[in-house]
């Protein structure tokens, strides 16, 4: 159990960062006809370099996955490098030729609407999972999860000020989205930790 505990909690990861990263490809690209046409061939040069790089995370993942937790382990750090390289090539992109602000207010609202959906997700996997746990066990489990919904609701909060502040730096934004990501990330280890130590032992 602690093993799949620390796979779930991984996963949940990936996850994220993969919804993340469709959620920028689709603002991105849905905005590519939309900006002047000697930004454009960048616009769609960024869309590619992006979706390359979100396949090639992607593929990791599954191939890790299957591996199982020791391939997890040693790739993670890896993985986190891709997703940082993926945010590096795209704030380069907001703070040079996408400088307008409706491109990064709409790639900021997918992006957060993409994390809001994973926090569910996640809050509903571990939900059913807890299920499977003797009654008695259950008030650690269940007190991981509802401060994971706390901290999930708090988090929209903070991106929905965001949101009506108009905010037009993308730094600004960009920070807020990583805050939720790491409250997102934070909650889940703790609740995932929590049903570890609930869940019955195999012998």
């Amino acid at each position: 159990m602690p093993e799949q505990s620390s796979m779930h909690s991984y996963l949940s990861w990936t996850k994220e960062r993969i919804d993340e990263m469709d959620a920028t490809l689709a603002s991105l690209e849905a905005m590519a006809g939309q900006v002047k046409a000697d930004s454009k061939a960048k616009a769609e040069q960024l869309a590619a370099d992006l979706r390359k790089r979100r396949d090639e995370f992607q593929t990791k993942v599954e191939a890790q996955a299957q591996a199982g937790e020791d391939a997890m382990q040693a790739s993670a750090a890896q993985l986190e490098s891709q997703w940082h390289s993926f945010e590096a090539q795209l704030k380069a992109y907001f703070e040079t030729v996408g400088k307008q602000v409706a491109q990064q207010q709409a790639t900021f609202q997918q992006v957060a609407a993409a994390q809001a959906k994973a926090w569910g997700e996640s809050a509903d996997k571990l939900h059913a999972e807890a299920g499977k746990v003797a009654t008695a066990k259950r008030a650690d489990i269940d007190a991981a999860l509802e401060q994971m919904r706390t901290e999930a609701a708090e988090a929209e909060a903070r991106l929905q000020k965001l949101r009506q502040a108009g905010s037009d730096s993308w730094v600004a934004l960009s920070a807020g989205l990583a805050e939720a990501r790491k409250a997102f990330d934070r909650a889940n280890q703790e609740a995932w930790e929590a049903f570890k130590r609930a869940a019955p032992r195999k012998s």
